[in-house]
């Protein structure tokens, strides 16, 4: 199946990982069928809405720039997307590119849990005030450079 994407032109979604987000990403519940597709800028991913072209958000591991990022999942999270042990789990943050040269941020608080066995979604509200909707990602990067020296 081919569809038309917002930053990609027209792309195969055949053999791409799919995901049926039942109630919806925070401002776009009307969306639940979404693809991710693989951006020109590694690490990064693009969680494309396969009904609205329109509609995609630049997404990322969040791990990958956050090490201590930690994620408790609530029971009904667990039950609602039918996770049976950790390793089903696939965590992405969407990532906010500003205009005016402002800070590239991810949104900690409210990441996207993916059950990949069954390609069910949520996006869940964290509690702990540590993780805000605008972490940068420069400091994040430049602490991981300090971590290394």
């Amino acid at each position: 199946m081919d569809i038309k994407t917002k930053s990609l032109g027209i792309v195969n979604i055949d053999k791409k990982p799919k995901f049926q987000i039942p109630s919806g990403l925070f401002g776009f519940e009307e969306e639940k069928k979404y693809v991710l597709l693989e951006s020109d800028y590694s690490p990064f991913f693009w969680l494309q809405s396969i009904e609205n072209d329109k509609l995609a958000f630049l997404v990322v591991d969040p791990f990958t720039f956050f090490s201590d990022y930690e994620i408790d999942l609530d029971d009904g999270t667990v039950e609602d997307l039918g996770i049976k042990k950790p390793s089903d789990v696939m965590i992405l943050t969407i990532i906010t590119i500003p205009k005016e040269g402002k800070p590239i941020t991810a949104n900690l608080q409210g990441p996207l849990v993916i059950n990949k066995r069954n390609n069910i979604a949520k996006q869940v509200i964290l509690d702990n005030p540590q993780w805000t909707t605008k972490h940068s990602l420069h400091e994040a990067m430049q602490s991981k450079r300090g971590d290394k020296c």
